[in-house]
């Protein structure tokens, strides 16, 4: 007689199934609809093939189409799976590596035949149609466990190097799971950890597309062989794909690079690769962001520092960044002796020397300096700190993925019974900073990760603090995004993340506030508590743009360039019509400046709507439009970028007006 299992129903009711039953029968049991619908079960909260069996009592949810997040992981996974098979349908002798979903599709990395050469975009639609072809076969993705020996023997016989490499990096004795595509012997294979739908009929033929190609090295590293990486784009319907690639034109339109070169705001080139080359543009949007923060911080209580950019290795080694982030550091030797014949020679006993990654430990050395008393707390210290990160070649990308890049960064000291109130008073700065950009955003909490510094109950406090913090702010509700992430806080402390979401639709992470325990005891920070004795502080560290260099990234995409006037770098250009109207032009421009606005003067001898489409382009707010008769009548004919309304002739005393009104910086109060 076989054993019965209890399957409790997120409904509350229990239902009693044989041993060997499935959520799939589960699942017809309740009715053909959602027998239909149901894509995976999330069974004991782990997602599951729903063919898979139960193994004892469990909870069971069925995940449909409208459990959206975990529904597109499934998708975009089994596309990955799809797109593999298709490619070695096509190009036989071609390796497969690995595949993952992505935020918006997912990616597969192949190993061409050696006659055949790297995959070009070319390759792509030829391989849509066979993606599609093996769609419509409908065949199951069968779950099978194997051992990592024989997973071995198969890879090597049918000459995957890369997965017969791969799987003997797993432990020993741990089962692997195989993924046969159709019931054949001879069917199409992968490793993979699943899970999966339950046939790849389940996908929406129409619902993806491939995108790009690119190199990408095995296991990124540059000391391995490049291979071919196949991006593509999915979604659960055809209308969601439809609607993403709206987007992408319009993210194309909005790309910050373009922009920045067509707005003049800055470059990047070789010369210093990772790092940004600021234009006058460029800095004078910057320089408006660094005001605004300021006043921020200075409303809010805050004292702005300066720290070193170089420090000692040994003060990374007592912070712990040492052995966590050496990889991402730029190290200098403090001392490098030199002989004329051989040059510089730094020998083996030469003190190494770091440029900061992040600001926080010479935070901690500003702190150390003095005794603290339990009434300097809560103390907080800003800074907009320039730091250094040796990210790779390729993960870098414009203004958002930089080597060198400035925070608006602060660590706040303070005693336990401070910290909830003061990550309210950060939320609610943190608010109205990102409303005044014109950002929605959701708030996460990233708890614990496995490898982490610090006691359990130590991470029990902080993680409790940030989430309360939150609740007692009123934001940690559905309209705000509330969510919490299990194992993505940083290795010495939990953080509260806030997701802005632009003008189309795309989110960012920016703002963090973590709460940290773990620095001030690795660096013996200590104030004098109420009671004569030492205590520890804690250390929340918190940044609301995240860098500014980043952020103005996002600006200018958020924006699509179309800065508010406050934040323009040229809020308005005088063009003249006629050269009779030069020093007219040239009197509006010294108006105009006297009065705080940054305005330039088009004197050039070219038909206007010539000079109206330059500095459209150049998403110049205000057009102040001059020939003779508004030189004779004292006016100026004003055109608004972007707005379709006729040009409207005003006095100069009231575009002045009207543009001191207009470009004044929000009021932080």
């Amino acid at each position: 007689m076989s054993q019965m299992f209890k399957i409790a129903l997120p409904d509350g009711s229990v239902r009693e199934v044989p041993e060997g039953s499935t959520p799939a029968d589960v699942a017809a049991a309740i009715g053909p609809g959602l027998a239909k619908a149901a894509l995976a079960a999330r069974v004991n909260g782990e997602v599951r093939d729903i063919t898979r069996p139960f193994e004892g009592d469990s909870e069971l949810a069925l995940i449909t189409s409208r459990d959206e997040k975990d529904a597109l992981d499934l998708v975009r996974h089994d596309y990955a799976h799809v797109l593999a098979e298709a490619v070695q349908n096509l190009f036989p002798g071609t390796q497969i590596t690995f595949g993952p979903a992505t935020d918006d599709g997912f990616y597969y990395d192949f190993a061409p035949a050696a006659d055949r050469g790297p995959f070009t975009d070319e390759d792509l639609p030829a391989i849509e149609e066979e993606m599609r072809r093996v769609i419509a076969r409908d065949e199951p993705l069968i779950r099978e466990v194997w051992q990592r020996e024989d997973v071995r023997a198969f890879f090597e016989r049918t000459g995957e190097r890369f997965k017969a490499e791969w799987v003997m990096e797993l432990p020993e004795g741990e089962p692997i799971t195989m993924y046969r595509s159709g019931q054949a012997e001879n069917a199409w294979m992968d490793l993979c950890r699943g899970p999966h739908l339950a046939s790849t009929g389940k996908l929406d033929p129409q619902a993806f597309k491939l995108t790009r190609v690119s190199g990408a090295y095995w296991r990124g590293d540059p000391k391995n062989p490049m291979l071919s990486r196949i991006y593509g784009t999915a979604w659960l319907n055809k209308k969601q794909l439809d609607a993403h690639l709206v987007r992408l034109e319009e993210a194309a339109k909005r790309d910050h690079r373009r922009l920045g070169q067509e707005m003049d705001l800055f470059h990047l080139q070789a010369e210093a690769h990772g790092s940004v080359f600021w234009h006058p543009n460029g800095y004078l949007v910057w320089r408006q962001l660094e005001a605004y923060m300021r006043r921020a911080i200075d409303e809010s209580g805050y004292q702005e520092i300066k720290t070193p950019q170089l420090m000692d290795a040994r003060q990374w080694e007592r912070s712990g960044h040492w052995g966590k982030y050496r990889e991402n550091m730029f190290v200098v030797p403090d001392e490098v002796p030199n002989t004329e014949e051989e040059g510089p020679v730094i020998t083996g006993d030469a003190q190494m020397m770091a440029l900061k990654p992040m600001n926080c430990p010479a935070h901690v050395l500003v702190f150390n300096q003095g005794i603290k008393s339990y009434r300097d707390l809560p103390l907080r210290l800003y800074e907009n700190g320039s730091c250094h990160r040796n990210e790779p070649h390729g993960a870098l990308h414009g203004l958002m993925r930089v080597r060198q890049f400035t925070q608006d960064d602060a660590h706040i000291f303070c005693r336990e019974d401070q910290i909830v109130g003061e990550v309210r008073a950060f939320c609610a700065l943190a608010d109205r900073v990102y409303k005044d950009f014109g950002f929605t955003y959701a708030i996460k909490l990233a708890l614990r990760p496995e490898k982490r510094f610090g006691s359990d109950s130590d991470w029990d406090k902080a993680e409790s603090e940030l989430r309360n913090a939150v609740i007692e702010a009123g934001l940690a509700t559905e309209e705000y995004g509330w969510e919490e992430l299990p194992g993505e806080g940083a290795f010495y402390a939990p953080k509260l993340e806030w997701h802005l979401t632009d003008a189309i639709g795309r989110t960012w992470q920016v703002g963090t506030i973590q709460s940290d325990r773990v620095l001030p005891e690795r660096l013996d920070a200590t104030y004098i508590g109420e009671d004569g004795q030492k205590h520890r502080p804690v250390m929340l560290h918190r940044a609301i743009f995240g860098s500014y260099e980043r952020f103005v990234g996002i600006l200018i995409e958020h924006y699509a360039g179309k800065f508010p006037l406050w934040l323009a770098p040229v809020q308005s250009v005088v063009a003249t019509i006629v050269s009779d109207a030069d020093s007219y032009a040239q009197d509006v421009t010294a108006k105009l400046k006297a009065s705080g606005i940054r305005a330039d003067t088009d004197l050039r001898n070219e038909k206007i709507n010539y000079k109206v489409r330059e500095h459209s382009l150049a998403k110049v707010p205000l057009l102040l439009v001059v020939g003779k008769r508004e030189a004779e009548e004292g006016t100026v004919a004003l055109r608004r970028l972007g707005s379709e309304e006729r040009q409207v002739v005003m006095t100069v005393e009231d575009v002045i007006a009207m543009m001191t009104a207009e470009g004044t910086a929000p009021d932080l109060r």
